[in-house]
């Protein structure tokens, strides 16, 4: 099922959310995407949401470097 969900918008989109919610809130995006790499390097390779998390992480990725160019873009807006 996780092979839907890789090209299923609102899937994509509700991941995407959570960390733009993160960005908004001012955490520390890194840190969360470190920390989840972290756990999914702990976890182990029956753990059922395993290949969840690692769907995770890809989004995650993809969206930060769209939250950092956006940043850029904006920064240089500002000035």
């Amino acid at each position: 099922m996780l092979w839907l969900k890789r090209w299923n918008f609102i899937e994509r989109a509700k991941l995407e959310r959570e960390l733009w919610e993160a960005f908004e809130a001012r955490e520390n995006l890194e840190a969360k995407i470190e920390e989840l790499q972290a756990w999914i390097a702990a976890a182990e390779p029956s753990e059922p949401t395993l290949a969840d998390q690692r769907f995770r992480l890809e989004v995650w990725t993809t969206t930060l470097a769209r939250i950092r160019k956006i940043e850029a873009m904006m920064a240089g807006k500002r000035r």
